[in-house]
């Protein structure tokens, strides 16, 4: 299936979950935020959140610095 993922288009399998971008993107280990079709998607529903062709995913990920 094909998805926008900030802004560009982006290929995942059929059935994937949110977790299941996070852990493709290499940001498992990391605070995300996860939009979806414009609505906010609670960390506790990343792995429930099964994603479908078309979708709009937005992921933003916290950069430390000082």
């Amino acid at each position: 299936m094909r998805i926008q993922l900030n802004g560009e288009s982006f290929e995942l399998a059929d059935g994937a979950t949110v977790a299941d971008l996070i852990g493709r993107l290499d940001l498992t280990e990391r605070r995300v935020a996860v939009e979806l079709n414009l609505d906010i998607v609670p960390r506790s529903q990343h792995a429930a959140t099964v994603l479908c062709d078309g979708d709009r995913v937005e992921v933003v990920h916290a950069i430390g610095g000082g």
